[in-house]
C-alpha cells in the first residue's frame, strides 16, 4: 500500500496522481529501494545486445521505469520543499545519495551512450531529434566520455553537490525560522492592520510569551519582513529585523544553533567542486558548463550584456537615490539614513508622490478573486476552460485545478493538464515562489495513451485574518502571474515527446520568457479591475487608483535593474574563474563597486542565502532573468501592436504566441520559436521603454 509505488491504471485521470495525502517517511526508503532496482534493471536491459539501438526499443525499456522512478522522487522532493519535518527531511536525505548516484551513473553509462549514438538519426521524427540531440549532449556534460579514475571521481563530486545543496537550502530554512521577535504595541506603529492580526494571531500560538498575556511575533518570512521593512515606523526595529534577515546562514548569525546553520564553508566547497568538475570535462569553468545548455554563447557575452544593461540603468538609480535622500531628510527628519531605512524611505516616498500607499491597494486583492481574474485572462488568450478538481493534497489549503479545451462540432472535450496551487506561507515551506513539473506530457510507448502534464504552483502569500481572505500585494499578484507563466508553458504544451515536451529541453535562459511574458497582464486596466474587490465593500478597484499604480509602475526601476544586474554579475564572475576561486565575499565588494548605488554593512552575508545559485539550478545563469525579460517585453510589444489595431488582431497574435512559443515548448531552439513569432532578432528597445529608460 506505499503510495509511491502505486501503478495508475490510466495515464489521464485524477486517480492517476500521487496520492499525496497518503505518503509518510517511512514509506520513502522502501519506494526508492524498489523502484532503484527496477531502473537498474531496465537500464542493463536496454544496455544489452538484446534491445536495437532505435529511440522506440529505448524508450520502451528504459523511459518507462526511469519516469516512473523520477515522478516517484519528484513528489518525495516536492514533499521536502512545502511541507518538511524533521521525519521527512531524514528519510529524504538518507535516499537523496542513492538517487543522485543513480542519475549520476545513468548520465555518464558509457554502454547507454554508444547506444544513442548509434541510433540512426533519419529514424527520427523532428521532436526526437532535438531530444536525441539533447541527450547526447547531456551524455558529454554528464561525464560519459570519462573514464577510469576522472570518471569515478565526477561521480563522487556530483553525489556531494547534490549534499551540499540540499544542506544549503535546509541551513536557509531553518535559520529563517529559527529567529522570532516578540513585539510590543508600540512596535507596531504604521504597519498595516492585516500584517498586526497575523503578528497577534502567532502570539497566541508562541511558546514563548516571557509572561506576557498579549504581544505580536515577528518572524523573517516574506509576507512578515516585508512589510515591517515597510512601514514599521520604529527604526530600532527595523535595524534588528535587517540584520537579523542579511546574516541567516552565516558565520555572524545569532541565536542558538547558528554554527550549524552556517552555509560559509558549503559555499567554498559548492565553487571548488564545481571548478574540479569543469576541468574533468575539459572545460575552464563552471560557466562553460552551465551555458553548453544556454541561449547565450560565453561568460564574456553574459557579462557584456550586464555591464551594457547596468551603463543603462545606472543613471536612473543615482537619481532614485538622491530623490531619496532629500525626501528623507525634508519629510522624515533622516539627515543620514541607513541601510535598514531605505524599503521605509522608498515607501513613503511613493506614497507622497503618488498618493497611496500599497496597504490601500492590497484590500482589493483577494485571493480568490484575483484567481479568478487570472483565470479569465489565460481562457480568454489560450481558448481553455480551468475548472476546480478533487484530488489528494499535502495540506488543506491546497487546491487542485484541471485546464480542458471545450467541446466543439466534431470534438469532445479535451482534458489538457492538471495542476495543484499552494499559496499560503507556513512552517516547514522553503520560502520564495516557484513552478515545478509533477509530470510531464508524453505519448507513452508502454501503453501508447496520451499522459497530459501536471504542474505544482508554489507561492508564500500571507494568509488571511479575522475569517477574511488572503490579501495579496500588487507585488504578490504579479508573483502569481509569473509564476502561471511558467505553469502554461508545461501545461499548454503539445509536444509528445516528454523530453522535450513544455519545459522540458528549454534553454535556461529563455525558460522565463513566459512568466516574465504573463507578468504585463498586472498592468492592463481591464485585468486589474475584473480581480479586484475591495475586502469590505466588494467594490472594483477605482480607475483613479489604478492609474496612480500605473504612474508609479517604473517607480525606481533603476534601483531594481541595477540590484538584478549585481546579483547576476556576481554569479557569472563567481562561476568563471579560471584560477583559484575567489571568495565570495571579497568578488562581491569588488562587484558592487561597480554596481552598487547603496551601501550594505559589512555583516551582510546575502550570498549565504543565494538559493537561487547555490541550491536552486541558477549557477551561471541568474543573468537568465535580465536575458529572458528582454524576450518577454519584445513578445509583449507584439501584443501591444495588436491591440492598437483591433480585437481580431489581438485573439490572433495570442494564437501565435501559444502555437510558436508554448506549445512547442523544448521542441526547437528557443530562438527559433522566438524568431517565429517575431519574425526577427530579439530587441531590448521594449523593455527600455516598459521600465520608463528608453
Amino acid at each position: 500500500m506505499n503510495p509511491l509505488l502505486s501503478r495508475p491504471s490510466s495515464s489521464q485521470a485524477a486517480s492517476a496522481l500521487t496520492d499525496f495525502a497518503a505518503i509518510r517517511p517511512e514509506h520513502i526508503a522502501p519506494a526508492v529501494d524498489e523502484l532503484l532496482i527496477a531502473a537498474q534493471v531496465a537500464l542493463n536491459k536496454a544496455c544489452s545486445s538484446a534491445i536495437r539501438a532505435t529511440w522506440q526499443d529505448l524508450s520502451l525499456t528504459l523511459d518507462v521505469a526511469t519516469e516512473r522512478f523520477g515522478v516517484a522522487w519528484g513528489a518525495v522532493s516536492h514533499l521536502n520543499g512545502v511541507a518538511d519535518t524533521p521525519e521527512l527531511r531524514a528519510a529524504y536525505n538518507e535516499a537523496l545519495p542513492k538517487v543522485t548516484q543513480f542519475f549520476t551513473s545513468l548520465g555518464s553509462d558509457e554502454r547507454l551512450y554508444a547506444k544513442y549514438k548509434a541510433i540512426d538519426p533519419s529514424s527520427l521524427n523532428a521532436e526526437q531529434t532535438q531530444a536525441h540531440k539533447n541527450a547526447l549532449r547531456s551524455f558529454q556534460l554528464g561525464g560519459a566520455d570519462l573514464v577510469g579514475a576522472a570518471k569515478e571521481r565526477y561521480a563522487e563530486i556530483d553525489e556531494r553537490l547534490s549534499a551540499l545543496s540540499q544542506k544549503f537550502s535546509e541551513n536557509v530554512l531553518d535559520s529563517t525560522e529559527a529567529f522570532t521577535y516578540l513585539a510590543s504595541e508600540e512596535d507596531m506603529a504604521g504597519v498595516p492592520l492585516d500584517i498586526v492580526l497575523a503578528a497577534k494571531a502567532r502570539f497566541e500560538l508562541f511558546a514563548n510569551k516571557g509572561g506576557k498575556t498579549s504581544g505580536y511575533v515577528l518572524t523573517l518570512k516574506g509576507p512578515c519582513y516585508m512589510p515591517m521593512m515597510q512601514f514599521a515606523t520604529n527604526s530600532a526595529l527595523r535595524e534588528k529585523l535587517y540584520k537579523a534577515y542579511a546574516t541567516r546562514a552565516s558565520d555572524v548569525s545569532e541565536g542558538v544553533d547558528a554554527a550549524f546553520r552556517d552555509n560559509s564553508t558549503i559555499i567554498t566547497e559548492l565553487l571548488a567542486l564545481k571548478h574540479e568538475q569543469a576541468a574533468l570535462l575539459g572545460f575552464k569553468h563552471h560557466a562553460e558548463v552551465s551555458l553548453a545548455t544556454k541561449m547565450a554563447g560565453s561568460a564574456e557575452e553574459v557579462v557584456a550584456f550586464l555591464r551594457d544593461l547596468a551603463s543603462r540603468a545606472k543613471p536612473y538609480a543615482l537619481e532614485d537615490v538622491t530623490e531619496m535622500r532629500e525626501f528623507a531628510h525634508q519629510a522624515l527628519g533622516l539627515a543620514d539614513p541607513q541601510p535598514w531605512d531605505w524599503t521605509f524611505i522608498s515607501e513613503r516616498l511613493k506614497e507622497a508622490r503618488y498618493a497611496y500607499s500599497e496597504s490601500d491597494v492590497k484590500n482589493y486583492f483577494q485571493l480568490p478573486k484575483v484567481l479568478d481574474g487570472l483565470f479569465a485572462k489565460i481562457e480568454l488568450l489560450f481558448d481553455v476552460h480551468i475548472v476546480l478538481d478533487a484530488a489528494p493534497t499535502w495540506n488543506e489549503k491546497v487546491r487542485f485545478y484541471r485546464i480542458e479545451r471545450q467541446a466543439t462540432a466534431g470534438k469532445p472535450c479535451e482534458v489538457i493538464a492538471h495542476f495543484y496551487l499552494d499559496t499560503a506561507a507556513r512552517d516547514g515551506k522553503r520560502g520564495g515562489a516557484w513552478m515545478d513539473d509533477a509530470r510531464g506530457r508524453w505519448l507513452r510507448v508502454d501503453t501508447n495513451e496520451l499522459q497530459t502534464p501536471v504542474a505544482h504552483l508554489v507561492c508564500n502569500f500571507a494568509d488571511g485574518t479575522g475569517g477574511k481572505p488572503a490579501l495579496l500585494t500588487h507585488d504578490d499578484v504579479i508573483t502569481l502571474f509569473h509564476e502561471f507563466g511558467h505553469g502554461l508553458h508545461h501545461m499548454l504544451t503539445r509536444v509528445n515527446e516528454r523530453d522535450v515536451a513544455g519545459i522540458s529541453g528549454v534553454e535556461w535562459d529563455a525558460v522565463e520568457l513566459p512568466s516574465q511574458f504573463m507578468e504585463n497582464f498586472c498592468w492592463e486596466w481591464d485585468v486589474v479591475k475584473g480581480m479586484s474587490a475591495h475586502v469590505d465593500s466588494g467594490e472594483a478597484m477605482p480607475a483613479v487608483l489604478f492609474q496612480k499604480m500605473l504612474a508609479a509602475k517604473n517607480y525606481q526601476s533603476g534601483l531594481a535593474t541595477m540590484r538584478q544586474v549585481e546579483f547576476s554579475l556576481f554569479d557569472m564572475l563567481l562561476h568563471s574563474q579560471i584560477t583559484a576561486v575567489q571568495e565570495p565575499l571579497a568578488l562581491l565588494a569588488e562587484v558592487r563597486k561597480d554596481t552598487a548605488v547603496l551601501s550594505v554593512p559589512p555583516y551582510s552575508r546575502s550570498p549565504h542565502s543565494f538559493s537561487h545559485i547555490f541550491a536552486g539550478g541558477y549557477a551561471a545563469g541568474y543573468y537568465s532573468y535580465k536575458w529572458a525579460e528582454v524576450l518577454s517585453a519584445d513578445c509583449y510589444a507584439a501584443f501591444e501592436e495588436a491591440a492598437s489595431q483591433n480585437q481580431q488582431a489581438l485573439q490572433a497574435i495570442g494564437k501565435k504566441y501559444l502555437t510558436e512559443i508554448l506549445q512547442v515548448g523544448g521542441s526547437r531552439p528557443a530562438i527559433e520559436s522566438f524568431t517565429a513569432f517575431r519574425c526577427r532578432a530579439p530587441q531590448i528597445d521594449a523593455l527600455l521603454r516598459h521600465q520608463g529608460m528608453a
